[in-house]
């Protein structure tokens, strides 16, 4: 099961979010404060930086309004200010950001222009899946057998008919094939056959050119028929007085470390970037993992990576854990179709739709969600569709036809954003929330959003901004890309919509300003009579 590793940040990493508003604020060229450690280090410095920051801040606000500017021209006129700094070009930053349920100006800059999405098309697909699916939509993975039992010996083949299930877990399956000890079984006979021909992909699936230099990454893998764990590899490295031990989870036959990290004297645990995992390839689809680094006595590394082919990754796990049970299985690994008359042993039935879409918007698993699309399109087939993925899309956009969404230039490619082609626009994005708060699934929905400065890939935004858990946001990033997308409440506790992107060369400085965005809507919100800016 993947865990989230936090980084340990010190004293000015806490304040990073008020050293982003005064880069917005007075330009690229403003000194950071000095870093502030150890125990009888003074505070005061600090304090005095961040009460100038603040103050610098009310009077850029103070300014705007009392010039007797609108609220609405005030609000946005900051904003476009914040990003006229911080990017390279006025067209770089697209927002809508809408009142619900109080008092409030709607808001718009650039917002009817395609913009490159990222991860907040999550929202898109997660929500269509709940709409579509219903929230109580389960996969189940069957466990099946031509054969007959013998004594302790089941005399035949043994299927796993995979039900697309996005996050089949090394626990599931571990937990549900030790029932076969627990029905006598220790041996079988035949072979073990995957069958996972849920999803039709005739074309396969549309690449996704990463330049991270690690084609292995956990958020690269791709959904398949065969998706079990995630397709990962969980490597572990441990330094003590021994020297140093390393493993993986799952411990799979075809997988092998070669461990040539060195211990050292106890000493600060070092950060996982400064160690190298290489994997190497055999010509027997085998793979050498060789591990180097220095590790202090007492620290241990790891790394999440995938390196089988879903087909193979999934028959040697299922083989690991069958012997890890104590079930022996005499024959090959193949990849068939499950006989019309075998008969059903075990069933894996997943968690609902509901608590998947939550893996999904929390964490943004670009595998769940793309996984999710094909359940979309092959749940939805129509005559003459042969591909599931453009099922799936074609699904969604009927779907939003019918709630009179506008569709024009959305481009959603792959369901989860992880991609160099998909676009759409603030207003639409928005349009989606605002429809999204009045369905029946409003409450499941928003409950699978990162929280402000709790938790998700929200955990280390907006810290010490007074806005911790009062807003659910969803995040997206990509190379030239960042991205929020979701629900925020301001001072007066009227919740907003918000969809943020910013397309900039670099976009670096693309997060501060939506923080920006999120920060003054909660602070400073544009209040007043009914007013609608143009785009």
């Amino acid at each position: 099961m993947i865990r989230s590793f936090r980084l340990r940040l010190g004293i000015v990493h806490n304040h990073d979010f008020l050293w982003q508003m005064t880069m917005l604020l007075t330009g690229p060229s403003s000194s950071k404060p000095a870093v502030i450690s150890g125990p009888d280090a003074s505070r005061k410095p600090v304090k005095r930086w961040l009460a100038s920051v603040m103050a610098s801040w009310f009077l850029v606000s103070a300014a705007a309004v009392s010039a007797g500017e609108p609220a609405a021209r005030a609000w946005s006129t900051q904003v476009n200010d914040y990003a006229h700094r911080a990017l390279n070009n006025d067209n770089a930053l697209s927002v809508a950001a809408i009142p619900m349920n109080g008092p409030g100006i709607e808001q718009y800059i650039n917002a009817d222009q395609t913009m490159s999405p990222g991860s907040i098309m999550k929202l898109v697909t997660t929500y269509a899946a709940l709409e579509i699916l219903g929230p109580t939509h389960h996969w189940n993975t069957n466990f099946y057998t031509d054969g007959e039992l013998r004594g302790s010996t089941l005399d035949g083949n043994f299927y796993v008919k995979f039900g697309g299930d996005p996050k089949l877990t090394i626990d599931d399956l571990w937990s549900t094939l030790r029932e076969l000890r627990g029905m006598g079984i220790d041996t079988i006979t035949g072979d073990l056959v995957l069958d996972g021909n849920v999803f039709q992909l005739p074309e396969g699936l549309p690449s996704f050119e990463d330049n991270g230099n690690n084609p292995y990454a956990p958020f690269l893998v791709e959904p398949s028929g065969y998706l079990a764990n995630l397709n990962l590899l969980h490597f572990q490295v441990r330094a003590d007085e021994r020297g140093t031990q390393a493993w993986s989870s799952p411990a799979l036959d075809s997988v092998v470390i070669d461990n040539r990290v060195t211990a050292t004297a106890e000493g600060p645990c070092p950060s996982r970037r400064q160690f190298e995992w290489q994997p190497v390839f055999d010509n027997d689809n085998r793979v050498t993992v060789r591990v180097t680094g220095s590790l202090p006595q007492g620290c241990r590394t790891s790394a999440y990576l995938s390196l089988l082919p879903h087909e193979q990754y999934s028959a040697a796990l299922i083989r690991s854990l069958l012997a890890e049970t104590g079930v022996t299985l005499q024959g090959t690994d193949r990849l068939e179709t499950t006989p019309e008359d075998a008969r059903l042993m075990l069933r894996i039935t997943s968690p609902d739709l509901v608590s998947t879409i939550r893996d999904i918007n929390k964490w943004s698993s670009n595998v769940m969600a793309r996984q999710l699309l094909l359940t979309i399109g092959a749940e939805n087939r129509i005559d003459g569709e042969e591909d599931d993925r453009v099922a799936g899309i074609r699904a969604i956009y009927d779907w939003l036809d019918g709630k009179g969404i506008n569709t024009n230039g959305m481009v959603i490619d792959n369901g989860a954003g992880l991609t160099r082609h998909g676009r759409i626009t603030a207003r639409q994005g928005a349009q989606i929330l605002l429809n999204a708060w009045n369905s029946p699934f409003a409450a499941d929905l928003m409950a699978s959003m990162p929280l402000i400065a709790m938790d998700g890939t929200m955990a280390r935004r907006l810290r010490n901004s007074g806005m911790d858990g009062e807003g659910r946001i969803k995040t997206g990033y990509l190379e030239n890309v960042r991205s929020i997308a979701g629900f925020t409440r301001d001072a007066d506790n009227t919740t907003w919509v918000v969809v943020g992107m910013v397309n900039d060369d670099p976009a670096w400085n693309g997060q501060a300003v939506l923080d920006r965005v999120l920060y003054s809507l909660h602070h400073r919100p544009p209040v007043g009579t009914t007013l609608s800016r143009a785009p």
